[in-house]
């Protein structure tokens, strides 16, 4: 499934191959803030990056296009299509019932600027607005402080540690730092992203 979504400075477009060049770039502006991300260093290690990324079949990769240049890279993940029981109205084939924001990460120049924002504006927007999901969850290293910070401020709500969760990038096993927006937080969390933008 190839997905674009546009917004005032942001573009989101499938992540592709040809990317690998101008990933690399963006991820050797500054490594400061990448301790506890997976984030590919050097155009090898970009190239394996989008292979892996595009190989999953429950990701949607995209490549973050701002200023008419690639900053990072950011996905749609864990797409689930639930099985209701026999009959249910709410059975659907065509789109999934919830899905997960993440594997996102930026340059250091987009970094603590509106990008981010509109990066998950957007993305979120889709999510419930077209796919219209009765979830959208994000994930981070329950270390991670800046990580949780920026969920936090986007208005998505915490539901806990998840422990044990999975691999972390330090080779130790990563508790994970959940949380969620659902249906009828949408417009709430909408309004506030549409007033963050307007500042930024």
């Amino acid at each position: 499934m190839e997905i674009t979504l546009e917004g005032r400075d942001v573009r989101l477009r499938p992540l592709t191959p040809p990317d690998a060049e101008t990933l690399a770039a963006a991820a050797s502006e500054s490594r400061e803030h990448y301790g506890l991300t997976t984030v590919p260093k050097g155009i090898e290690e970009a190239r394996r990056y989008i292979a892996e990324a595009n190989g999953r079949p429950d990701r949607i990769a995209f490549a973050v296009e701002w200023g008419a240049r690639v900053v990072g890279t950011t996905s749609f993940l864990d797409i689930q299509r639930w099985t209701w029981p026999m009959g249910c109205h709410l059975q659907r084939i065509d789109r999934p019932d919830v899905v997960e924001i993440g594997a996102s990460w930026l340059a250091h120049s987009a970094q603590r600027t509106r990008c981010n924002t509109e990066c998950k504006y957007l993305l979120l927007k889709y999510a419930f607005e077209e796919w219209t999901v009765h979830r959208v969850s994000l994930r981070t290293d329950a270390r991670n402080e800046r990580s949780r910070r920026a969920i936090e401020r986007l208005g998505a709500r915490f539901e806990g540690i998840r422990r044990a969760d999975k691999p972390a990038v330090d080779c130790t096993v990563r508790d994970s730092a959940c949380y969620s927006i659902v249906v009828p937080e949408w417009p709430r969390v909408k309004k506030h992203l549409a007033r963050l933008l307007d500042r930024e």
